[in-house]
């Protein structure tokens, strides 16, 4: 490498292009090869370095998510459920609602596509820059419960409460102590009007009460969850996708025979 090249690297590394220097000489000799003008060149070169950053940021995003799954809407199969169409799905893309701090409550059976609808929502978010986080009540609940003196707990909570979008998985799904919904009506309270979320339950919200063991505090939390909502209901007769779609380890028919 001639000592050009490693002099604007090193410049490119003192304000913190570091991408950019590393894939210096090959734009560099893509500039010469093609005869690009300096307005091409100086363009190509920060296209270059945003991409990268873009990526990383990105990447860094579905990290701090932490999606049990990557599940998209490429494998979505949007025909075999009844809670929503193509045209609420594409109204959704357009992701007004996060920027407006909407819920959205998604009911239903186990196994018909609630997780992997938000899932999708939440990664498609995050490709256009939002911050997300996903995550089970049982688990906010223990991150609400040990934040003031677990590490993990407390660095985890920072990140939902930065969070454009917070997606809550298998709400209601057991009783809980009355010392737990003060918590989350707490959480929920703190981050009104601050985010938005996405609920997934096999309970509707009318019987969120007898889980939380107060009616007085449901209706406090229904009140600021509600406020801008949308319900999408599955239906009870739609079959589970997993069971549609499981995998064998045996043959059955082979087994009989």
């Amino acid at each position: 490498m001639s000592q050009p090249y490693e002099v604007l690297q090193e410049k490119c590394r003192t304000l913190r292009l570091a991408e950019t220097a590393k894939e210096l000489p090959n734009l560099l000799r893509e500039a010469e090869a093609k005869s690009w003008t300096y307005y091409e060149f100086i363009h190509e070169v920060l296209s270059y370095e945003m991409s990268c950053r873009e990526r990383k940021n990105s990447e860094k995003l579905m990290k701090w998510a932490e999606f049990p799954e990557v599940l998209t809407f490429e494998n979505y199969r949007l025909e075999e459920q009844t809670a929503i169409g193509e045209k609420q799905l594409n109204i959704l893309k357009e992701l007004t609602w996060v920027d407006e701090c909407f819920t959205l409550i998604m009911m239903g059976p186990t196994g018909v596509g609630k997780t992997h609808l938000s899932t999708a929502l939440g990664i498609h978010c995050i490709e256009n820059g939002y911050q997300v986080s996903f995550i089970s009540m049982d688990r906010l609940i223990y991150i609400l419960k040990s934040r003031d003196y677990v590490g993990k707990s407390r660095t985890r909570y920072k990140r939902i409460t930065e969070s454009d979008l917070i997606i809550i998985d298998d709400v209601m799904y057991m009783a809980y102590e009355p010392q737990d919904a003060h918590l989350f009506f707490q959480f929920i309270y703190e981050m009104y009007d601050k985010a938005a979320f996405i609920l997934t339950s096999n309970k509707g919200p009318g019987e969120w009460g007898k889980f939380l063991g107060d009616e007085t505090l449901t209706t406090a939390i229904l009140d600021r969850l509600l406020h801008r909502s949308e319900v999408l209901t599955f239906s009870d007769e739609q079959d589970s996708i997993r069971m549609k779609y499981r995998k064998a380890l045996f043959n059955h028919q082979n087994i009989e025979s």
